[in-house]
């Protein structure tokens, strides 16, 4: 059995130069709008300690205006440190409705209560935004926030999406992406259990399998035939294969190859038959070189030789009688 892999979601690319310029303005404007909140709000909430019987009654507004932001503070750096709180984050919430319950109590009108209450929870609104980012942000680098499922889905498929969720909450797998991909191959699983055995396959299934298959790490069994095998460390040495060996050339036959090993007087019985009809002009050294195939040396004498027998008047005709022996009209 092998487990499923997880699949990569891209990363959301950084924030650009003028992106992060208008961040930043943005954020100063944040902080400039809800200060102006916690402000405005000193008189009412000086009001309400005078009547509480405070000494120094501009103690209490000062007091919760400064704890607001310094908690806000607090939990942006423990969640930066991956040591968040989760009351920590509530303490501004509650010290912000204190301030805006005040601040509707000293309203006259339904609008006076509105705007009155309005502001002191600006801040709280832009540092749960400034949470949200930090929280996004540290948990997509460590890897242990969870991926929200879609709200389409729950409201198209509750059932099955909150399986889902109660699976990537027990499996701990913070990945939407992933977790729908281990469903997928869950699911495929269930299936190729119940073709093996049947209708009754969760009695039939080997425990081992149902353990697998509830923890998500039973394949399909298409993936399991086709799955590689882990390589071996040290795999055996390859027997070298043998080295092809080089083609022997044909060895080149030398031209002439018959006749360069004749001798003068063979060329020369041979030149008598081929010049027999040549005239005194047509026989030349360099006629009787390619006719021959022989040397121009030896074609010079077989020229020489032919001219004088045609000088001494002998008969040009091919002597076929064995050497020693004098042609039969020489003898008579």
């Amino acid at each position: 059995m092998t487990t499923v892999q997880s699949s990569e979601r891209p990363g959301v690319p950084p924030l650009t130069r003028p992106e992060m310029g208008l961040a930043g303005v943005g954020a100063l404007a944040a902080a400039g709008v809800g200060a102006l909140g916690l402000i405005s709000s000193f008189d009412a909430v000086s009001a309400a300690a005078v009547r509480w019987g405070f000494g120094e009654p501009w103690m209490l507004p000062v007091g919760i205006d400064v704890a607001i932001p310094v908690f806000t503070v607090a939990n942006l750096l423990l969640i930066r440190m991956d040591m968040a709180l989760a009351w920590v984050r509530f303490v501004p919430w509650v010290l912000t409705l204190v301030t805006c319950g005040l601040n509707v109590a000293a309203g006259h009108g339904v609008w006076a209560k509105v705007a009155h209450g309005t502001m002191p929870l600006l801040w709280v609104v832009f540092s749960e935004i400034g949470a949200h980012i930090y929280a996004v942000r540290i948990g997509a680098a460590t890897g242990r926030r969870m991926e929200k499922i879609r709200f389409s889905r729950w409201l198209l498929a509750f059932p099955s999406t909150f399986a889902l969720w109660r699976r990537m909450t027990l499996w701990e797998v913070t990945s939407y992406t992933e977790a729908l991909e281990r469903e997928k191959e869950r699911q495929l699983a269930r299936a190729d259990l119940r073709e093996r055995y049947g209708r009754k396959w969760r009695s039939k299934t080997p425990r081992r399998e149902r353990v697998m298959l509830r923890m998500g790490d039973l394949v399909p069994a298409t993936e399991q035939e086709t799955a590689t095998p882990p390589p071996v460390e040290n795999p055996p040495a390859q027997p070298a294969e043998p080295k092809p060996r080089p083609r022997r050339r044909p060895a080149a036959k030398a031209k002439g190859k018959g006749k360069a090993q004749r001798s003068f007087e063979e060329a020369l019985s041979e030149a008598r038959t081929v010049t027999e009809e040549w005239t005194e002009a047509e026989l030349t050294a360099d006629r009787l070189r390619t006719t021959l195939h022989v040397s121009q040396a030896n074609a010079r004498k077989l020229r020489d030789t032919l001219k004088g027998e045609r000088a001494d008047g002998r008969s040009l005709r091919a002597v076929d009688a064995p050497e020693g022996e004098a042609p039969a009209a020489e003898a008579a």
